[in-house]
């Protein structure tokens, strides 16, 4: 569908490539442990998943800061749990979740196949919200850093998705034009209508079991891409 109108694949990173959920939960298997904090891994996550989301939202949004992002998400969790905690191990749980989400590096499947799919035909990108020094070791460790041209993340951007300037920047870096260029995502808000704001093609990679809506193609597996590029 847009093969010939395509010359650079932007995607998102984490929740669309790189199976955040998946990852999160074994490090949080691992520091949970590590401190001794006897909470039960499922519950954990039930109540944090929605409220890592939420407070993503709140940061792209300029309302909170990284620092508070990293800790107040967790103490959210663990009030919620009624589990109490000092603020030191809180801290210090927000300081190693950071350090070993990392080293976990599941994909989600059909990943590495599109992207070896991808990386003859077109020129590959990294837009991300996410931390820098994080993001690339993500890249790196799952080994997927050499399939990418350009990777652009919000610190360097000095904005976050949805604003048009992190993707103007993509572009830009990229020396591409939003004509050219399409951005797959998981993220309505922040990757497909931040995207299509600017002029992009784009699909919705549904990882969040979001309804269908007409804004733009949605694709619940990765091997989908094959369809459309």
């Amino acid at each position: 569908m847009y093969s010939k109108k395509i010359s650079d694949v932007f995607f998102d990173l984490d929740h669309t490539l790189w199976d955040f959920e998946k990852n999160s939960a074994l490090t949080f298997e691992k520091i949970l442990k590590e401190h001794h904090v006897e909470v039960d891994l499922h519950d954990f996550l039930e109540v944090y998943i929605p409220i890592n989301l939420a407070y993503w939202k709140l940061y792209r949004e300029e309302k909170i800061s990284k620092s508070e992002l990293r800790y107040q998400r967790l103490k959210t969790v663990f009030e919620d749990l009624d589990y109490k905690l000092p603020d030191t191990l809180i801290d210090q749980l927000a300081i190693d979740y950071i350090e070993y989400l990392s080293s976990f590096n599941h994909l989600f499947p059909n990943a590495l196949e599109v992207l070896e799919y991808l990386k003859p035909k077109y020129k590959l990108h990294i837009i991300t919200n996410g931390f820098e020094e994080v993001q690339e070791k993500k890249l790196i460790n799952a080994n997927i850093r050499d399939y990418f041209d350009q990777v652009v993340n919000s610190e360097m951007a000095g904005v976050k998705k949805p604003n048009p300037q992190i993707f103007e920047l993509a572009l830009d870096r990229a020396h591409t034009t939003s004509e050219s260029s399409i951005m797959i995502g998981d993220s309505l808000e922040a990757d497909i209508l931040g995207a299509k704001a600017v002029g992009f093609h784009a699909l919705h990679f549904n990882a969040h079991n979001e309804p269908e809506h007409e804004i733009c193609q949605m694709i619940h597996d990765l091997s989908e891409i094959k369809r459309y590029l």
